[in-house]
């Protein structure tokens, strides 16, 4: 059964979001050009989305029981992977955002399995600053926390 944790807006100030467990600050920082290119940077206690515009962007999370189905055909990038998360308590937030604001989110203590899901990245204004582009992470409890999985990416023109 999915459960809506949150959905709404978050500034993605430098192009990124992330989310955290709330007691390990440390975010992943591995800017490569392949971690780029797949829009997640996964850290032991958190994740790095990375946004098509450096404006803010429209955010849905949701919470599963278990692994949820991917729904490919909908979406134009689809990657996975895991982290801890031993509070149940997650920060999200972008990269300047004041933590003691930003949304805390409930979710069972342990690892985690992620699914970032993008859609509308080809609907860039030319100036960068206006589209339809839209994020929905999916959370859900796992028997550990893998590797980063690209199911379906997409590249820009």
């Amino acid at each position: 059964m999915d459960r809506p944790l949150y959905d709404g807006d978050i500034f993605a100030d430098y192009f990124q979001i992330y989310l955290r467990d709330e007691a390990h600050p440390d975010l992943p920082d591995d800017y490569s050009d392949e971690v780029m290119t797949h829009r997640l940077m996964v850290g032991s206690h958190g994740i790095v989305m990375h946004t098509a515009r450096n404006m803010e962007v429209p955010v849905r999370v949701k919470w599963a029981s278990q692994r949820p189905d991917s729904d490919l055909e909908a979406f134009q990038h689809v990657v996975e992977a895991g982290f801890l998360c031993p509070t149940g308590r997650l920060i999200l937030a972008g990269m300047t955002d004041a933590e003691e604001t930003a949304p805390l989110l409930s979710v069972d203590a342990g690892p985690l399995g992620v699914r970032l899901s993008a859609l509308g990245l080809d609907t860039l204004s030319e100036d960068g600053l206006e589209g339809q582009d839209r994020y929905l992470l999916q959370l859900w409890p796992a028997a550990e926390t893998g590797t980063l999985r690209v199911l379906k990416g997409w590249q820009s023109a």
